[in-house]
């Protein structure tokens, strides 16, 4: 048998590592790139010499990947045992799209023609074809219950890489397609060591169908289906925010005519007010980690700044971020000991980002700046298994139009590296997958707006919701175990190579 083929990079940002089997390759049209930043966060006046129209002064961009590799997987048709034929079709697609939007395979869409799964596994056979991963899937139906049987074969080292078997619901039945896509999860763990992201959730805010002076909040799967509306506020519901364990989402809502801050339990529908009471405005709602808190932007007797409030006991308004000049949406690190906000203190058309204990102290300018030359930076989001911030801006100025990207900064790293994700159109609202590695975000292209997925890995781009005026999208966490059993051959961890 061959060698697993390893590729190779010129490098790769951090929280975006593969597993122990799994590879990265170039992208036709490459999108990522990597920003490195030349100048300190603040500089004096720039000299005569000024950089090239549109690109952000002392930054150069410079190619981030080479010769990047995704192991060829292919996914048998899904037999069924005493269930119809379309059953194990719809499900076989599904798990075909998660694991080809999971960016960690190459899916081969034409299978050969002489391959016979009545002989079992023919590992040679694979082979000849270039094919590293191998997926057979049975759904069955004993006694009224369905279930899904998964295989995971490795074609380098012909052997049984992982077996399971999952609890299916009906087709009809609402958490159908939730139970697929973990399952699909748990294919990606087998073969890379680390989780998926198909058994996830995005919410987002758009014009109410039928009354579009109306925004409400609406969540979709990470495949772009299942798209359902969460809020009937009839008026403005915006920036909704998860929580930490999936089980409820925040929001801000106009419909008491001042904007405060609710919450949905998802399970059940009922909503309440989270925020404190009083005249204040409230804002673009974050999640500590642990859950019990809240922190938002309070605007109240003419100042707007960054607050915390323990939701959990109803309690103890707290000011982190506030002072003369505006600061706004607020977003925790992954431990909760750091906020990443934004700040107008530079000018009101100059926001950026910025970071600070959450507890309150020193503030740290994050996004790029120089005196004199502009640039407008928002929405930070944090990393959930990294020390990254994602956040959208870019240089606007007299002399050119401004156009907005999406950036990674790495705080772990010495030198102020930037990322930059999107090349095209305009682009903010980015928010991190579970994962890590992909972000979901607002998109402007020359044929209308939408919701677009990058992989921060490789820079491909998908269309999540195409065709729609959403913004605020935020990430969901993982939702929920599978409730089924796997099994790896063997004493390798579940997922290790």
């Amino acid at each position: 048998m061959r060698a697993r083929h390893t590729g190779a990079s010129l490098a790769s940002p951090a929280g975006s590592s593969a597993g122990p089997a799994a590879h990265a390759r170039i992208a036709p049209g490459l999108i990522a790139g990597i920003l490195a930043l030349l100048a300190g966060a603040a500089t004096p006046p720039p000299s005569a010499a000024q950089e090239p129209e549109g690109q952000i002064p002392g930054v150069e961009l410079t190619l981030l990947y080479e010769n990047l590799y995704i192991p060829p997987l292919a996914i048998l048709p899904f037999r069924t045992t005493g269930d119809s034929p379309e059953t194990g079709a719809l499900v076989h697609g599904i798990v075909a799209r998660d694991l080809d939007y999971s960016d960690r395979f190459r899916i081969i869409d034409s299978l050969p023609a002489l391959w016979n799964d009545q002989q079992g596994v023919q590992y040679a056979f694979w082979d000849q074809y270039g094919v590293d991963w191998l997926v057979i899937g049975t759904v069955e139906r004993v006694a009224g219950s369905r279930f899904l049987a998964v295989e995971l074969h490795d074609i380098v080292t012909a052997s049984a890489r992982a077996r399971g078997r999952f609890p299916l619901p009906a087709p009809d039945d609402p958490g159908f397609r939730m139970a697929v896509h973990r399952v699909s999860d748990e294919i990606v763990m087998w073969a890379t060591g680390e989780q998926g992201i198909a058994a996830t959730q995005i919410a987002f805010r758009m014009p109410a169908l039928g009354d579009p002076a109306s925004k409400e909040i609406y969540i979709v799967d990470s495949d772009g289906a299942n798209r359902r509306r969460l809020t009937w506020d009839a008026d403005l519901a915006v920036s909704p925010a998860w929580s930490p364990d999936g089980s409820r989402l925040a929001y801000t809502s106009y419909k008491s005519g001042v904007p405060k801050i609710y919450e949905i339990e998802l399970a059940t529908g009922t909503e309440r007010m989270i925020g404190p009471g009083g005249s204040g405005q409230q804002h673009s709602p974050a999640y500590h980690p642990h859950g019990g808190e809240i922190s938002f932007t309070l605007t109240d007797r003419g100042s707007k700044g960054v607050v915390s409030y323990n939701i959990r006991d109803g309690c103890c308004l707290r000011m982190l971020a506030g002072g003369r000049a505006p600061n706004i949406q607020p977003a925790y690190s992954r431990d909760g000991r750091t906020l990443a906000f934004v700040s107008l203190r530079l000018g009101s058309a100059t926001p950026q980002v910025y970071t600070m204990p959450s507890e309150g102290g020193t503030q740290t300018l994050l996004s790029p700046y120089r005196y004199g030359q502009g640039g407008y930076f928002t929405d930070p989001d944090w990393s959930p298994v990294s020390n990254q911030v994602a956040f959208a801006g870019g240089i606007v100025n007299r002399r050119t139009v401004g156009r907005y990207h999406i950036f990674i900064a790495d705080l772990d790293t010495s030198d102020n590296r930037l990322i930059q994700l999107t090349r095209e159109g305009n682009n903010e609202d980015p928010s991190w997958a579970p994962d890590g590695r992909h972000l979901v975000f607002k998109g402007e292209r020359r044929n209308g707006l939408g919701i677009f997925i990058v992989d921060a890995a490789t820079g491909r781009q998908r269309v999540l919701v195409a065709n729609v005026d959403a913004e605020d999208t935020d990430w969901s966490p993982w939702l929920g175990n599978s409730g089924g059993a796997g099994q790896s051959p063997g004493n390798l961890p579940r997922g290790g190579r």
